[in-house]
């Protein structure tokens, strides 16, 4: 019998239509998943995963399963987890320890539960996986292979146990490829994060100042996405070059300590530490909201927060309102988690399709060279053009190809002005 732990087993079948749903819109995926089925490319594997268990993600774990995987899965955030999914997949046989509204403690349990099962590859979403491999659980690092890491947050933090030497396998950074951080973190964060404002508040956008901080893709999908609803948005950053790139797209570009003055709502990108502080939240307005779409729920410090405030009370699922000593009200979504996963669904299945076939194909592509030396690598060049050109075929697009004349110009440098 498989072991697991998961909020209610009898949500099973909710799950298994949820899963139904986003595996339709995913046909690069099922594309890849086919083929896996026939191969069996991952036979005798044990994959540890530590990724948010959402109904994009099962699909992910069946495609690995189908090509002979076997698979114990945690969550990669305590407010990410939908139960009935998590359900659907021990009905399955996955090995599943998840369930929203985990505690830190309940949160690492899950994780070292993950570890039990001695994986030869892991996949993280966040490096917290990796990272308690390498500190608390080292006596199954002998076992793994190789890995692959999903977001932003997880690759700095992989590659700064690269650059220390405390990385002690290899690890594929699929949130570097084309096919993943140009869709998932600009069109995927754009759209999730504005749905999960609108879910937990249902507030109007257009005429609203909104505040972006960072400017990195998954900060410029928040910003396009915003302004797209008629917000007014400002962007804050401490990249001079990402700050000029801002500039020239047309939104305004301030010091959070001038944006703070001014903005009505504030969701930070960043992927760092402490973004919005003590010395912010004194200069908001009264009824600020507060959000993040960062991994990590430490962009808006929670300490200052709650150093500041006389009270608080949760008005809505998602929505804590907080009153600080002079009288003003500032409002706290999803407890400073990713709002676009705790208050909504997390990115639309079509751009996952590509994130995940990124991800299944980078498994293959360890499990065919193990013996890669520990260090973070890109994903393949012909595995992210590979899952382009499925997706466009998918979309029933076609593309020119180069003529022998043209792939001949752009190999020689004779030719010059005629």
């Amino acid at each position: 019998m498989k072991d697991f732990k998961v909020k209610d087993e009898g949500l099973a079948a909710q799950g298994r239509m949820q899963i139904e749903w986003a595996s339709k819109h995913m046909p690069v995926l099922n594309r890849i998943k086919k083929r896996f089925t026939e191969e069996k490319p991952l036979k005798g594997v044990t994959i540890g995963a530590c990724l948010h268990v959402t109904k994009e993600t099962a699909v992910l774990i069946e495609t690995l399963m189908a090509g002979g995987a076997d698979v114990a899965l945690c969550g990669s955030n305590p407010l990410s987890t939908q139960d009935d999914v998590a359900a659907a997949l021990v009905e399955e046989g996955v090995s599943v320890y998840a369930w929203r509204g985990e505690t830190t403690e309940e949160y690492y349990w899950c994780i070292e539960r993950t570890i039990d099962h001695k994986p030869t590859i892991t996949l993280d979403d966040g490096a917290d996986l990796v990272s308690t491999l390498h500190s608390k659980r080292t006596e199954f690092l002998s076992n793994v292979k190789g890995g692959t890491e999903e977001t932003t947050t997880g690759v700095l933090r992989l590659r700064a146990m690269e650059k220390t030497g405390a990385l002690k396998y290899a690890i594929i950074a699929v949130n570097d490829a084309y096919t993943k951080y140009l869709f998932d973190n600009r069109y995927g964060t754009g759209q999730s994060t504005i749905d999960g404002i609108l879910r937990a508040t249902n507030i109007l956008l257009a005429g609203k100042n909104f505040v972006v901080c960072g400017y990195g893709w998954c900060g410029r999908g928040v910003a396009m996405r915003a302004k797209g609803m008629g917000a007014n948005v400002i962007i804050t950053e401490v990249n001079p070059l990402r700050a000029l790139e801002a500039v020239m797209d047309g939104y305004r570009v301030m010091s959070m300590n001038e944006a703070a003055e001014i903005g009505d709502i504030f969701v930070t990108t960043t992927g760092n530490i402490n973004v919005i502080r003590k010395e912010h939240m004194q200069k908001m307005k009264d009824g600020a909201l507060l959000a993040n779409s960062g991994h990590f729920n430490v962009e808006i410090n929670l300490k200052d927060l709650e150093e500041l405030a006389v009270s608080k009370r949760t008005i809505r699922p998602n929505l804590e309102e907080i009153i600080l000593k002079d009288g003003r009200k500032l409002y706290l979504l999803a407890e400073g988690r990713l709002v676009n996963l705790a208050a909504a669904e997390g990115h639309p299945s079509e751009v996952m399709d590509m994130s995940f076939s990124n991800q299944a194909l980078s498994v293959e592509y360890i499990v065919k060279n193990e013996k890669m030396p520990p260090r973070v690598y890109p994903v393949p060049r012909e595995i992210d053009e590979s899952v382009a050109k499925m997706k466009l075929e998918a979309m029933g697009i076609r593309i020119d190809n180069l003529t022998e004349e043209q792939k001949r110009y752009l190999t020689a440098w004779e030719m010059g002005t005629i």
